[in-house]
């Protein structure tokens, strides 16, 4: 034990001597979580640029662009009475949308003849671009029912039957699970677990893979020749210190007023299968390539892509069948499902054994594999210095 103690020292003067692992290990989680939550900390969308175009120059267009002014989600920058060159414009303005009212809209409402408000939406950003539709949509709706019903009225209905003549029924939506919409909410969680994956990843892929590099495995050799005393010496600085980045990354739950329910035995569960995952897989890749620059390359074809292929964002069930089996099988898909089972749905244990299958398959796995891999180069490595002695 006081061997393993005093290589368990040597193992953080190696991993503090690393400035560049330090740098990302550390850093990463308190950089890009203080980072991503302040640029979500709008929480929604507002105030998109938009011109209204007005052909009509009529009280009721008046009422249609002070209508579009009160609307938080979308900002009038501009009041035209003709089209002019607008696309010219969009590569410095960005419009999020073009609002053209036509010619004669006033006259044409008044004598049921149906005009058309055109709306020409900016697709170049798809949440821009949704966010817009759904403020202008409620904009016109609204508009449409008040213009409807104001014309039953002047036909001599009372406002009540006017009211119920043009709803047939009414529509109330209830939203559950983050009701505001609030991009934090949304986006953060999903993101701050990405990077301490990412960070675990490329941690444990310079461990075996630099001592591979600069001779330091057959020092470890000659103190012993079994890979699960290798794998513990290797793992337990940083399971002594990932625990301590978690608690940082969860401290930007409350510091961003995430409302959500992370600090549960399910949830530690997960984050503990998760942590072991990422322990594993990154530690396969040090073991089996021995080349720093070359497993944390290869790591990074897996981690770059981890967050899009999780599900988060875009439901796996739209993906091509092999492109869903292989994200099925990292991490960060199954945490993140089974974050959202438990942060979001309140979830316990019954809720995410699906999760935690595929979790344990995973460390299962690699563990298996790392120590197969191993203890082959431990033997090789040990029959190498025997001849040379």
């Amino acid at each position: 034990m006081k061997k393993f103690i005093r290589l368990i020292r040597v193992e953080f003067k190696r991993i503090f001597s690393n400035g560049v692992l330090l740098a990302i290990f550390l850093g990463a989680p308190i950089l890009y979580g203080i980072l991503f939550g302040f640029v979500y900390q709008q929480a929604k969308v507002t105030d998109l640029p938009i011109v209204i175009v007005d052909q009509d120059r009529s009280p009721m267009t008046e009422k249609i662009i002070d209508a579009f002014d009160d609307n938080e989600t979308v900002k009038i920058s501009d009041i035209r009475y003709t089209t002019g060159d607008i696309l010219a414009e969009m590569p410095t303005k960005q419009y999020a949308a073009v609002i053209t009212i036509p010619s004669n809209f006033e006259a044409d409402i008044l004598q049921k003849r149906h005009p058309e408000i055109r709306v020409d939406l900016n697709m170049a950003n798809m949440v821009n671009a949704n966010t817009a539709s759904k403020g202008i949509q409620s904009v016109l709706m609204t508009l449409n029912a008040g213009f409807e019903i104001e014309g039953l009225k002047k036909k001599g209905l009372h406002a009540s039957e006017a009211m119920a003549q043009y709803e047939s029924f009414k529509i109330n939506f209830n939203k559950l699970y983050n009701a505001s919409g609030n991009y934090v909410t949304f986006m953060l969680p999903g993101l701050l677990a990405a990077i301490m994956q990412q960070i675990i990843f490329l941690a444990l892929a310079l461990v075996f893979a630099r001592d591979f590099e600069d001779g330091y495995f057959k020092t470890l050799v000659k103190e012993s020749k079994f890979s699960l005393y290798h794998i513990a010496l290797k793992a337990v600085p940083f399971l002594l210190m990932i625990p301590i980045m978690w608690g940082i990354v969860s401290s930007f739950v409350p510091f961003f007023r995430i409302d959500i329910d992370i600090f549960n035995y399910p949830m530690f569960v997960l984050v503990a299968l998760l942590t072991f995952a990422s322990i594993f897989v990154g530690m396969l890749f040090s073991v089996a390539i021995p080349s720093q620059l070359k497993a944390t390359e290869l790591l990074m074809v897996i981690s770059t892509p981890a967050f899009v292929l999780s599900g988060f964002t875009w439901p796996t069930s739209t993906f091509p069948s092999p492109i869903m089996a292989v994200a099925e099988y990292i991490p960060l898909t199954q945490f993140l499902s089974g974050f959202r089972k438990i942060a979001f749905y309140g979830g316990d244990m019954a809720s995410i054994q699906k999760e935690i299958g595929i979790l344990t398959t995973i460390i299962v796995i690699t563990f298996v594999a790392i120590v197969a891999i191993l203890q082959f180069k431990i033997h090789r490595t040990g029959k190498k210095m025997e001849k040379l002695a």
